[in-house]
This record gives C-alpha cells, structure tokens and sequence, in this order.
C-alpha cells in the first residue's frame, strides 16, 4: 500500500505542485546552456593545447 500511496503523491506533486516552464523560458534556458557549454569546450581544449605544447617543448620527440 506504501508504494500505491507513493506514486499517487508523486503524481499529484507533478500534476498540481509544480511550476513548469514554458516554452519560451525553456529556450532561453537551452540558449544560456548551450552558450556555457561552449564557453567551457573552448576553456578545455585550450588547457590541452597549452599542456601539449608544455610537455612538446620539456620533452622533445626523438
């Protein structure tokens, strides 16, 4: 009877309880992820283009 009673509530949280966004909220938010996300690409792969060139110049290939 627990798991009835839990998925009832668990229902009417997502049904009554939540604030949904809509759908021009969610695009900003899919803007703002997809600008951070990029933003972080281009952090890391300068981080490994500068570690490479590091360990190039400290230990020359032979």
């Amino acid at each position: 009877m627990k798991i009835v009673n839990y998925f009832k509530e668990t229902y009417d949280e997502l049904v009554h309880k939540v604030s949904w966004p809509s759908a021009k909220e969610l695009q900003n938010s899919v803007v703002v992820v997809s600008i951070a996300s990029l933003i972080i690409i281009l952090i890391v792969l300068l981080m490994d283009f500068i570690f490479n060139s590091g360990m190039s110049f400290l230990f020359p290939a032979v």
